[in-house]
């Protein structure tokens, strides 16, 4: 479901989303330093309380450093005005509380929507090295001739020796239109690729079957998230007719969260119409329930939820919510813990403004803010080398299929 208002209640776990690039883009106004006021006072009336600042002291320390700094082809007028607007919203010292560039506002908006411009592969981390887990279906990688498995040697000419994920994915996503060239090992043999960026889009839900079991993988909590569950959900429902499933897990690892309209959605899949999912409290004292509004389709059949250490926001409620009202159990590791709701706000010229206004409460009245929520079933992932997670080493899943089965 896409939301078009233009504040929508989010719920996400990074504060790291205010760093998407490695810097500001230097925008297009020209600040001429002998227009700039010197004087400038802003008075906030607050229960008859008048707060005066004078803004002098600002406008001395902008024209010190245009007379004075070393190089003054490093100072860019618009990342100057987006840094103080950044350091006034840091200064109330909640880190889910920031302000976005036009650019980090997009990025922002992109990754609800499980956008973004590169290959189109999923990589993954084996014996130290940068592999392949899968291309995309009909996407630059795919079409390229990509294979599951494939190692990444080099990235336009660069070795990937000691990357870790983070540094391959930069290196290799890029704007759309450009090109990026891959050295792959494909068995004993390299390859050499040159690939093609374009916009990617990665659905929210990815739906499989084992065992009688269907698998439902939750990775955010986006603008299109719903539809894709919708879709998800009849298959399940189809598949399941004749009652040839014994169960559903709900895979919500390393999801950070997003919509709580989304959280709201997906636990009235498998709970009773009128049943509270979450509480949200305000600092004046007032609170706003939010329950099932939905007749769901998944009422009856067996849950498992999966968690982790990633798992975080609106993810939490939905696990949460399906714990306390007796609904599923929790496999896995116990979760982040981020037990606060923000606004999404756009702001003058693309810019945006997440603002903290509330904290959630689960069902049973716990504020899980800081302690997460621990499993009912707690499994650690051994992994070694940091190597990426495969079917074969998933313990996790494998105890989840397993309560439902036996």
């Amino acid at each position: 479901m896409k939301l078009n208002s233009l504040t929508n209640k989010l719920l996400v776990i990074s504060a790291a989303i205010i760093l998407f690039g490695s810097g500001f883009k230097a925008g297009q106004w020209n600040v001429n330093k002998r227009s700039l006021p010197t004087d400038i006072a802003v008075s906030n009336l607050e229960e008859g309380n008048v707060h005066d600042l004078d803004f002098s002291l600002f406008w001395q320390v902008w024209q010190t450093l245009e007379d004075k700094f070393v190089d003054s082809t490093k100072l860019k007028p618009q990342a100057m005005f987006y840094g103080a607007i950044k350091g006034m919203v840091a200064s109330a010292g909640d880190s889910y509380t920031f302000f976005l560039t036009p650019e980090e506002n997009k990025q922002s908006k992109d990754d609800l929507e499980g956008l973004f411009d590169g290959i189109g592969a999923q990589l993954g981390l084996k014996n130290g090295m940068v592999v392949i887990v899968a291309p995309l279906k009909n996407s630059p990688a795919q079409k390229a001739g990509i294979k599951p498995g494939d190692i990444i040697l080099e990235v336009d000419g660069k070795s990937t020796e000691g990357w870790n994920l983070i540094m391959a994915v930069s290196k290799i996503r890029g704007k759309k239109g450009t090109p990026v060239k891959l050295k792959l090992l494909r068995g004993e043999k390299q390859i050499e690729l040159k690939i093609i960026r374009d916009e990617i889009k990665v659905e929210s839900v990815e739906l499989s079957f084992e065992k009688k079991i269907a698998i439902l993988h939750l990775s955010r909590f986006g603008d299109d998230t719903n539809a894709e569950w919708d879709r998800a959900v009849s298959t399940i429902v189809d598949r399941n007719k004749n009652g040839e499933l014994k169960g559903l897990v709900l895979d919500m690892r390393d999801n950070p969260g997003g919509f709580l309209q989304g959280a709201i959605y997906i636990s009235s899949e498998f709970l009773p119409t009128g049943s509270l999912v979450v509480k949200q409290q305000y600092s004046n004292g007032s609170s706003e329930d939010y329950k099932v509004d939905r007749p769901g389709k998944l009422l009856k059949l067996p849950v498992v939820v999966l968690v982790n250490e990633g798992s975080a926001s609106a993810s939490e409620i939905v696990a949460g919510a399906l714990k306390d009202h007796k609904r599923a159990k929790l496999v896995g590791k116990k979760s982040f813990g981020k037990g606060s709701i923000q606004e999404a706000l756009d702001m003058q010229g693309g810019a945006g403004l997440h603002v903290t206004i509330a904290k959630w409460i689960l069902p049973g009245g716990d504020w899980i803010n800081e302690k997460g929520i621990k499993p009912d079933v707690d499994v650690a992932l051994e992994l070694t080398n940091g190597d990426t997670l495969t079917r074969q080493a998933d313990k996790q899943l494998d105890a989840a299929i397993n309560l439902l089965i036996n």
